[in-house]
């Protein structure tokens, strides 16, 4: 029997501004509101992206199922987000319908259009959550993800198994000429290497052949160089800048590099930040890539976020941030022990 998605995961709904919601409806039609629509089609939304992550959940590894479910949550809380501001951006000018063409605001209704693109595209950004609950488990395993570490020592494991497990197969083959009798395969896999081995165009096949050994200890290796490099990222500080316009943020929940910038950039400098692996991240304001050493490098080929100390950015991650050093040097005071003032003879010295 299906588990209803109630008694596996409780679904996070966030409150939907009704109010707003029926000024937006009474400034841009001349239909009555119906009381709690706003609220009823968003929940609809959110049970949908329920649905999904329910059947993404059935089909991976139960590791995964934690994330999808912060997915999930993340989708409905930014939706309820994106849908408020969309009722409070629909309110603010009336359409031309009611309000008639007589001294008709053209210059807000303008500026209500170019908010409304802003918000439809973050809205587009919100149901790309959708894709990612549906490719959350299927693929490899991303640096972005909290517990890559864990899943690739997991990948390790079961690939050094494998190797372990073809050596002595081919020892007891070697020793026996034959592989039944094996207590390492199954009689399915023993059948299946009997054909493999009959079909094959070399002299004296094996059951596992050399290429096979070396291509997985290269995935050994592999697989082994990333660990030791995630390890090593998840034990660095990096330290965020301020620059002539804005500031520069490590966001190491998200592993994200962020720049917020003050304004809008210029055509120019977002050229720059697209051609240097930056991009346009509506739902959080900001120009970001995943941080990563690169991405510090990246940064110090940018002069339109150049720190206002003058060095490059790889440079102030040889060092604590300021706030660290003032935090460190704050406990250091408080540690050290009060000097008591001399008195008597060594007063007078």
């Amino acid at each position: 029997m299906a588990r209803s998605i109630k008694e596996v995961h409780t679904i996070n709904y966030y409150p939907i501004n009704e109010g707003a919601a029926r000024r937006a409806k009474e400034m841009n039609s001349f239909s009555d509101y119906k009381e709690g629509s706003a609220t009823a089609e968003y929940r609809a939304m959110v049970d949908k992206a329920a649905a999904i992550a329910e059947q993404q959940k059935s089909r991976v590894d139960p590791m995964y199922h934690e994330k999808i479910d912060h997915l999930l949550d993340t989708y409905a809380r930014k939706l309820a987000e994106n849908m408020n501001q969309g009722f409070a951006i629909d309110a603010r000018v009336p359409s031309v319908l009611i309000a008639g063409p007589s001294n008709f605001p053209v210059g807000k209704k303008e500026k209500q259009n170019r908010a409304r693109d802003s918000n439809m595209e973050e809205w587009r950004h919100i149901q790309g959550l959708l894709d990612k609950i549906r490719s959350t488990g299927m693929g490899g395993i991303s640096a972005d993800d909290p517990a890559a570490i864990e899943k690739l020592q997991k990948k390790l494991d079961g690939l050094e198994r494998s190797q372990l497990i073809m050596k002595e197969v081919n020892a007891y083959y070697r020793k026996h000429g034959k592989l039944d009798g094996c207590a390492l395969l199954s009689p399915d896999q023993i059948e299946k290497l009997k054909a493999s081995m009959a079909s094959s165009w070399r002299s004296d096949p094996r059951p596992f052949e050399s290429y096979q050994l070396t291509n997985n200890n290269a995935e050994i290796r592999r697989v082994k160089a990333r660990i030791e490099q995630l390890s090593k990222q998840a034990q660095r500080e990096f330290s965020g800048w301020e620059f002539d316009g804005g500031r520069v943020e490590m966001n190491r929940e998200d592993n994200r590099l962020q720049v917020f910038f003050d304004g809008k950039p210029d055509a120019d400098t977002r050229a720059e930040l697209k051609s240097n692996g930056f991009r346009w991240a509506p739902s959080v304001g900001a120009w970001q890539r995943q941080l990563t050493d690169n991405a510090i490098r990246a940064a110090d080929r940018l002069e339109c976020i150049k720190p206002l100390s003058g060095e490059k950015p790889s440079q102030l991650q040889k060092k604590p941030s300021i706030l660290q050093t003032m935090r460190e040097q704050g406990e250091k005071v408080q540690t050290e022990p009060e000097k008591k003032a001399p008195s008597g003879r060594d007063a007078e010295r």
